[in-house]
């Protein structure tokens, strides 16, 4: 049984959350405050977490640093629906995702199950670009069959979200790949998303890959198309 930890001081939504976790066989662990969540990870494994971002006491933007400083569990971001700011902050903090109040339940949960498939233990060799072995750009290599990522012969700690995107723009050789091409390929979006989730990502991805992050030589923007890897 998979386990899906709730960050939500609004008792309410919490509710909510719970009911729809539980309906699609989820164990649920709840948590109302940033500091009882960081107590509750020591001694239980999440498998996603869901983080509001307005928390009393240590904010969801502080706890999502901290939870990605120690570990790799996907978080999606629960915000209003307004909080343009906030979303753009939690992405860059290293939140995997995000949802807006008042939310969609189905959504939500096909949201997580996209994250979870993502996270499996091993790699699902049909979401990997076809090829054969490594797939390999300039100093970087990923191997799909250990999901590792070696930068210069050394290993590069990087989220499976993260690995995916990489083989995706890795094994395009030098195409362009669209923002709404990551989103449905990678996050599992039905419909086009927000751009702005693969952006922040790349961001993240640029910092572990480049040598300079601040003019990538590997990892390209192509102004108004998309992004691509240096073929």
């Amino acid at each position: 049984m998979r386990t899906v930890m709730v960050v939500e001081d609004d008792d309410a939504i919490r509710l909510v959350l719970r009911t729809n976790l539980e309906d699609e066989g989820y164990r649920v662990i709840e948590s109302v405050t940033a500091e009882q969540a960081l107590l509750l990870m020591i001694d239980e494994r999440a498998d996603v977490v869901l983080v509001d971002l307005r928390l009393p006491g240590i904010q969801g933007l502080d706890l999502i640093r901290s939870l990605r400083g120690t570990s790799q569990v996907p978080i999606i971001i629960v915000t209003a629906q307004t909080d343009s700011h906030d979303v753009v902050a939690g992405l860059e903090a290293g939140a995997d995702d995000y949802v807006t109040k008042p939310f969609v339940a189905k959504e939500l949960m096909a949201r997580i199950r996209t994250l979870l498939r993502r996270v499996s233990p091993t790699v699902d060799a049909s979401a990997v670009p076809e090829g054969s072995g490594a797939l390999v750009c300039g100093p970087i290599e990923l191997d799909p069959d250990t999901a590792e990522v070696l930068r210069y012969g050394e290993p590069v700690p990087v989220s499976r979200i993260e690995f995916y995107v990489l083989a995706e723009l890795i094994g395009a050789r030098g195409k362009v790949l669209s923002r709404d091409h990551l989103l449905r390929t990678v996050w599992g979006y039905g419909n086009a998303g927000d751009g702005r989730v693969v952006d922040n990502l790349v961001y993240r991805l640029r910092s572990k890959i480049e040598d300079d992050p601040a003019n990538p030589e590997l990892l390209m923007t192509v102004r108004g198309f998309g992004y691509r890897m240096k073929a």
